[in-house]
């Protein structure tokens, strides 16, 4: 039987099953799909803001948002309109010839970031390699390090893709096993950890590569003065602080950048997701001249990177993003997001263990008696909201930024009351 709840706006969502709605292609997608993902038993039709909608009309408010790539909500009309425009003139040349929109894209992302150049590319995983790449041939031709002995310091814990130089230096070991051999010039230190870091920087260090704020490990904020630790550690040993704010950046946090909540501007951006507004996937590297200004042609590139539609798509990210509007949102329903969050941590249940975030992004560490988090978010996606569990007992809440504060509230109600049982 199926059960049939009633949301802040009326909207419903099933208790479903891999009989419920879309059986019949959940279990298509069983047998010819490689099993690399286990997404919840829901088959999405359309979306609009912050809501979805199944194949059998019902509709789920979004509380992942893509992993932050829909931070301006399902189907957003400038986006949108953006997209369709561009596709009736050209959506791709390759770079082997400039387009109409490539300049625009690149000074106004360059400008946005406060920095002087840009290198699009096309996912995160591609735009991490080509931010590891930038920084060894930076360390060999700028810095001076010998042939072949750059070395990237990073954490343990990090999530910044899934390709096989970046799963080499992950510590998850879904991410790694089988996998090797895996590519050398990288070592791990504790997130948060300023001491081991420092010790870990030498001579031939080129770049100390972080999130700002960890997201696949479960929205793990360092502390305090640990990015601005970073920062100072970096410049005085003529290293370079990498950045990825591929989920951090771009509002989701409050801010632009998330490293603006310590003040630290890095010597390079890494961004993805949000760039392309969930419509066409969009990454860059942005940096100085400096930096950037090591390539040459035919040195690295991508066919579709910076392509017109991602340009296109981009350049109305930037505009919205100019405004200041969606990171003052970010901002103002994150601290309601928190506070109503630290009740539930604190309401002397022990359902809620421990939770953590900034702006619009939480992790909520579950109670393990209470259930896994891949049992929660079910249970949640049965009361018509969709979350997603990393990590055991942890679930993500990242909705859409432009998500209404009653909405918001009406998936707190179905979270406290799931955790009630």
């Amino acid at each position: 039987m199926t059960t049939i709840t009633s949301g802040a706006d009326g909207a419903t969502g099933p208790e479903s099953g891999p009989a419920g709605p879309g059986a019949d292609q959940i279990a298509a997608t069983e047998a010819h799909s490689a099993h690399n993902y286990h997404p919840l038993p829901v088959v999405v039709a359309s979306a609009e803001g912050a809501w979805m909608t199944d194949v059998a009309g019902r509709r789920y408010l979004d509380m992942l948002a893509g992993y932050s790539a829909l931070n301006f909500g399902h189907a957003n009309p400038r986006l949108i309109a953006a997209a369709k425009a561009q596709l009736d003139r050209v959506t791709l040349t390759s770079r082997a010839f400039h387009h109409d929109r490539f300049a625009d894209f690149c000074t106004r992302l360059a400008e946005l970031c406060g920095m002087e150049m840009v290198l699009p590319m096309n996912t995160g995983a591609e735009a991490v390699e080509t931010a590891v790449k930038t920084a060894r041939k930076w360390g060999y031709r700028v810095k001076g390090v010998p042939d072949g002995r750059a070395k990237i310091v990073v954490a343990d814990g990090n999530f910044h893709g899934r390709t096989t130089t970046i799963i080499s230096f992950s510590t998850d070991p879904e991410a790694r096993a089988d996998f090797g051999p895996y590519t050398p010039g990288f070592e791990v230190v504790p997130y948060g950890d300023l001491a081991a870091l420092e010790a870990a920087v030498d001579d031939e260090t080129v770049a100390v590569l972080l999130e700002p704020i960890q997201g696949e490990a479960g929205v793990l904020v360092p502390p305090p003065g640990y990015l601005a630790g970073v920062r100072r550690i970096t410049a005085e040993r003529g290293v370079l602080f990498v950045a990825d704010e591929i989920q951090s950046g771009l509002g989701r946090t409050g801010r632009t950048f998330a490293c603006e909540h310590e003040g630290v501007v890095p010597d390079m951006y890494v961004l993805g997701k949000a760039l392309g507004g969930g419509v066409v996937p969009v990454s860059a590297v942005v940096s100085s001249r400096e930096v950037l200004g090591v390539f040459r042609p035919g040195e690295h590139g991508s066919t579709f990177g910076g392509n017109p539609l991602a340009c296109a798509v981009g350049l109305e990210v930037i505009a919205m993003l100019s405004t200041g509007e969606y990171q003052q949102r970010a901002a103002e329903l994150g601290d309601h997001l928190h506070r109503e969050l630290a009740v539930l941590a604190g309401d002397g249940s022990g359902a809620v263990a421990e939770v953590r975030g900034r702006g619009l992004w939480a992790g909520v560490d579950i109670n393990p008696a209470l259930g896994t988090g891949r049992e929660i978010s079910e249970r949640l996606m049965a009361r018509g909201v969709l979350a997603k569990d990393t990590h055991g007992s942890t679930i993500r809440l990242a909705p859409p930024l432009t998500i209404s504060k009653e909405d918001l509230d009406w998936a707190l109600e179905q979270l406290r009351t799931v955790l009630a049982g």
